[in-house]
């Protein structure tokens, strides 16, 4: 793998070959995206710190949840926007393309959040997943309550606290190791 070819600015090539199990995980990438995302490459020079980054992603946006996977990859948008996090710009901005159908919507999440026609629960959960972001020691009992009052439970929050938590962590280390995304991410859903 050349350095152009590589998922981040780090010489840490995965590990070759794959384990059954995890060639088996990117083949199913390859056939339900089309591509392996640059994320999954990343970590897989350690396949134990691939397990647990997939097993962490995939409870927190595709387990069952009070919150749609539209308003989970919205979060992730809004978080990866305030934290100029390109490579999950690019591939949860795809996301929100793809499962809103709006490509616009996607566009305005992207760039500001504020300016997208969004429901009253919506823009209240990005505008707790914001305060999260950039002054989480701020939230308080009126902060949570104005999300029950648009109907979220106390489950709900825990699940926006957590993807909220999640991309804030997974923004540093893709923009720390200068993860690149994947091409195909940038047409798409357009």
């Amino acid at each position: 793998m050349t350095q152009k070819d590589m998922p981040t600015a780090l010489n840490l090539p995965m590990v070759d070959p794959l384990p059954p199990e995890t060639q088996k995980y990117f083949d199913i990438c390859v056939e339900k995206l089309g591509m392996i995302p640059n994320v999954l490459k990343a970590n897989a020079f350690d396949i134990d710190k691939l397990n647990a980054f997939a097993a962490m992603y995939n409870d927190l946006m595709l387990a069952d949840s009070g919150l749609s996977k539209l308003e989970r990859e919205m979060i992730a948008v809004v978080v990866s926007s305030i934290n100029k996090c390109f490579y999950c710009l690019v591939a949860h901005g795809a996301a929100v393309r793809q499962l809103s159908g709006n490509p616009q919507l996607g566009e305005m999440l992207v760039m500001n959040y504020r300016v997208a026609p969004l429901e009253p629960r919506q823009r209240e959960m990005l505008d707790f997943a914001a305060k999260m972001t950039t002054a989480s020691a701020e939230i308080e009992e009126p902060d949570r309550q104005s999300l029950r009052d648009v109907g979220f439970t106390d489950r709900d929050i825990w699940d926006i606290a957590n993807v909220t938590g999640f991309f804030n962590m997974s923004n540093r280390v893709a923009s720390a190791t200068a993860m690149v995304p994947n091409e195909e991410y940038h047409a798409q859903f357009r």
